[in-house]
């Protein structure tokens, strides 16, 4: 029975009823040890005796071991490992040491948890129960708070207990507390009837609503009924010291016996039993222990009932004693399976440098990052750096420790472990790299830049020196002009070889830096060569380099190309599972999309980017995504979600940085400035951006039509005169017909009434079919010019074109202006025509769209799943969910809607 749990005890049953009915849910329960999150788990698994259950517990010792609690939860699952898509088959094989580790993403495994937790509980919902998750290697606790976050309609429930260190960001949280005064005394009545009215009365004191100490602290009062008083301890403390009163009544053997148990807590028998033989116990030393119910023996394990009890018998051993027992336990493991527990046993008795034991530390570093167990890795390497003797070897292994950790994405870590300089030139450029990932994925660009353009004059290898320049010039497009000029030439100084596709690569994004920064002045014959050998070259191989390319495409105004680009560089993420490597790629395909005119496309790829930055921690992808998103809630009129993106991508992590997302954000406002007829404030906005250190990336050329617009409304035209005759030149190197209409609709916008009629036409005839907003844009402006000079007729066609163009891109406050426009020309629009809708998609969810769209391309509910980062299943009820609203019955006809 558990005593005052009613309302947690709810929760739980909640959970259980969604999963038997086939929805997926989880919970985090936390709480100080000895508060009763066992018990919640133990009543789950009584509640859901007619489903399968899944269980696993964190082990402290194993928390250098990466994927040890995730083995252990999944091993009667790992016979369906074979129904997985093959990256993630591969990916779990390699972290559970079924099969050579390949190298990738970490998040792969979570992406195998989550399908392998589907199909699990594919026919019959299933329970996961993870007690003491605060134990959990890093590895496991990552993997499954990947999958975590993303069950959905699998049938799945997971409950998570941990103490309150542990946090799971987006699951369902329930913090426990004492019980209540009457729920504490009827506990305690029940097991401890026989105190007098002083003890009972110290015990409900003392135990402060925890129910293992009003279990507990009863049989141990006896002995300090007198000596404690007035002194009581912390509740853990006194829990622990109680337990350790029934420790030091056993003999002696079992005492030891239990010490071998503590420093191996996995459990395992037969290796305790190994290693406590070398200390003259024996299996019948296990007795006492069982007897007094701190232990349970079967024929696989030796558990201790409680963790406090572990910890009580550890830290009341002598060091000495300790050290004996580690070097026991580290000669039972002898099988090479056990390596990696050998080592750590070895580092734990090690008290100075010890080559040995730190050459095996190293490889035991190796084998974790090649199951993508980061973090263990991280935590071996620098145990054999302090195991080694300063020198090279020491500043190799604490660099190798830094680069584990930042591949584990921990900018704390890795930036206390490249703290130290390194003597060894190429040693010193792989710290400075770290702490340059380390600044960027911070937000601290400067920084990043700084130590970037450090790095690449040490490197004596000019591949690796372009690498880091060309994330050097990355950060230097966020911190102003003259930062990416010098970046840029310091670049085209690498000696590259002639036919090194990098080469090619590197002169791409120098070319489009000194377009965007006017730098240079290229003729369109130079721009098109250089683009036609990045092209051919296949934009330098490497992820980042195509990636540059992509972006710097864009930089040059060739967007179609850069998201086709984009498009085949996101799919080579989803098919390896690379999600760190996809907010980047997805924010260069939302900004694509936003300039073709995709907006919702656009909108769900920023909103996957920044929901994955945000789980990564990455600010900088953060604040741009943000900014993106702000100019499309800009676009359909939502001024308060467009604000409050803004103010996100506005957020500066570093101190005298511009914010990465800003010039998004000042054109988004500025945006809904122009939607909401306030051209003082958009005039501002424009200008401050065009006068502004951002005025060299894409919004700063793009957002010209805008201000020459604002400053023309304001009757204030030579406000415009400078930004106008950038957006010329850049026309004229670019040779972008979506560019050249946009300079005609400007052109009409200051010239004379007399010219304007041949310019807004030349503007009309030039925009591109996949260019519907800018389309509409200028179609708006010339019906309202045709309208003012009284060729209504004329007139109504421009503005019934902008009008349906921006009611079917959802575009609410430009649809209204041009349809007050239309109602001035004496047509009428219907309120049922206002009101409809922009197309039968727009009636599903964002993620309803995606997978509709990809099943609409003939992919099976398997393929979308790996693309999506979700579980068949919940492909699945997403496609039956949507299917009434598309008013489709079969996958086939969903190509006409699509």
């Amino acid at each position: 029975m558990l005593y005052g749990r009613e309302e947690e005890i709810s929760v739980i049953d909640r959970l259980l009823a969604a999963c038997r009915a086939g929805r997926s849910g989880c919970l985090l329960v936390t709480g100080e040890p000895g508060i009763g999150k066992t018990a919640l788990l133990e009543y789950a698994a009584s509640a859901a005796t007619d489903l399968p259950v899944l269980r696993s517990t964190g082990i402290e010792s194993e928390a250098h071991l990466p994927f040890a609690g995730l083995h252990l939860l999944l091993r009667p699952a790992l016979d369906r490992i074979d129904a997985l898509p093959a990256p993630q088959a591969r990916a779990l094989r390699g972290a559970f040491g079924l099969a050579p580790a390949e190298p990738g993403d970490r998040m792969l495994v979570g992406l195998a948890v989550l399908s392998l937790l589907a199909d699990f509980a594919d026919g019959t919902p299933a329970v996961c129960l993870v007690d003491d998750a605060q134990w959990l290697d890093r590895a496991s606790a990552e993997a499954l708070l990947f999958a975590a976050r993303r069950l959905d309609a699998e049938g799945v429930a997971l409950i998570i207990a941990a103490r309150p260190a542990f946090t799971a960001p987006g699951l369902t949280h329930l913090s426990l507390s004492g019980l209540d005064t009457g729920a504490a005394a009827g506990l305690l009545d029940g097991h401890a009837a026989t105190l007098s009215p002083a003890d009972r009365n110290r015990v409900l004191a003392e135990a402060q609503g925890n129910p293992l100490a009003l279990l507990e602290l009863p049989a141990a009062l006896s002995g300090r009924s007198h000596a404690g008083a007035g002194q009581a301890l912390p509740m853990t403390d006194a829990v622990q010291a109680a337990f350790l009163d029934q420790v030091r009544r056993l003999p002696e053997p079992t005492r030891n016996l239990l010490l071998v148990a503590a420093a191996e807590d996995t459990g395992h028998r037969d290796v305790v039993l190994r290693a406590a033989a070398t200390l003259g116990c024996g299996p019948a030393d296990l007795v006492p222990a069982e007897t007094a119910r701190l232990i349970r023996v079967d024929t696989h394990t030796v558990r201790f009932r409680h963790p406090l009890v572990r910890s009580a018998v550890y830290q009341a051993a002598p060091v000495s004693l300790r050290l004996l027992v580690h070097t026991a336990l580290a000669n039972a493991l002898d099988h090479p399976d056990d390596a990696d527990r050998r080592a750590w046993h070895h580092a734990v008795v090690a008290t100075g440098p010890d080559e040995q034991v730190a050459a095996e530390l190293e490889s035991t570093a190796r084998r974790a990052a090649a199951r993508s167990g980061y973090a263990a890795a991280a935590a071996a390497y620098e145990r054999a750096a302090e195991l080694t003797s300063p020198g090279v070897d020491r500043a190799r292994r604490l660099v190798l420790a830094a680069e584990a950790a930042a591949e584990e994405g921990d900018v704390e870590r890795m930036t206390a472990l490249a703290a130290d300089d390194a003597d060894d030139p190429a040693l010193a450029v792989r710290v400075m790299r770290v702490r340059a990932t380390a600044a960027f994925h911070a937000g601290a660009l400067r920084t990043a830049h700084q130590l970037l353009t450090g790095a690449a004059t040490f490197a004596d290898d000019p591949q690796l020196a372009t690498h880091l320049l060309l994330d050097a010039v990355h950060a230097a497009w966020y911190l102003g002009d003259q930062e990416i000029t010098d970046t840029a030439d310091q670049l085209d100084a690498v000696p590259l070889p002639l036919g090194d596709p990098l080469r090619h690569v590197a002169r791409l994004l120098t070319t489009a830096v000194r377009s965007a920064t006017e730098q240079a002045d290229h003729d369109p014959q130079t721009l098109a060569r250089v683009i036609a050998d990045a092209e051919r070259t296949g934009f330098g191989g490497p992820h980042d380099a195509i990636l540059v390319g992509a972006t710097s495409l864009q930089a040059v105004g060739h967007d179609t190309t850069a998201r086709q680009v984009a498009q085949e560089l996101l799919t080579r993420c989803r098919t390896h599972g690379w999600l760190g490597r996809t907010p980047p790629v997805l924010a260069c395909m939302a900004r694509a999309s936003t300039f073709l005119s995709r907006h919702t496309d656009a909108w769900d790829e920023a909103t996957e980017a920044l929901t994955i930055a945000q789980e990564l921690g990455h600010r900088q992808w953060i604040a741009e995504t943000s900014g993106v998103l702000a100019y499309l809630a800009a676009v359909s009129g939502d001024e308060a979600r467009c604000h409050a993106l803004a103010d996100d991508a506005l957020a500066a992590p570093e101190p005298g940085t511009p914010p990465p997302g800003m010039s998004w954000a000042q054109w988004a406002l500025a945006l809904l400035d122009l939607g909401n007829a306030r051209w003082e404030s958009a005039l501002t906005r424009l200008t401050t951006l065009h006068t502004g250190p951002m005025r060299h990336q894409l919004p700063g050329l793009r957002s010209v039509p805008d201000l020459v617009e604002a400053a023309v409304r304001l009757g204030r035209p030579e406000a415009a005169r400078d930004p106008f005759a950038r957006l010329t030149n850049w026309a004229r190197q670019a040779r972008q017909p979506w560019i050249d209409a946009n300079v005609h609709r400007c052109r009409a916008l200051l010239a004379p009434d007399t010219d304007a009629d041949d310019l807004y036409r030349a503007a009309l005839g030039r925009h591109p079919g996949d260019r519907q907003f800018d389309h509409a844009r200028t179609a708006l402006l010339y019906g309202e010019w045709l309208r003012r000079a009284r060729r209504k007729s004329e007139a109504r066609s421009q503005l019934r074109d902008a009008y349906e163009t921006f009611r079917r891109l959802e575009a609410t406050r430009w649809a209204a202006r041009a349809r007050t426009e239309l109602e001035a020309t004496g047509e009428t629009v219907s309120a049922l025509e206002r009101d409809a809708t922009s197309g039968t998609l727009a009636t599903l969810t964002p993620q309803e769209r995606k997978i509709i769209r990809l099943a609409a391309r003939g992919l099976s509910n398997r393929d979308i799943a790996a693309q999506l980062f979700l579980s068949p299943r919940t492909v699945g009820y997403h496609l039956y969910k949507a299917f009434p609203k598309l008013g489709v019955t079969a996958r086939t006809e969903l190509t006409e809607l699509c």
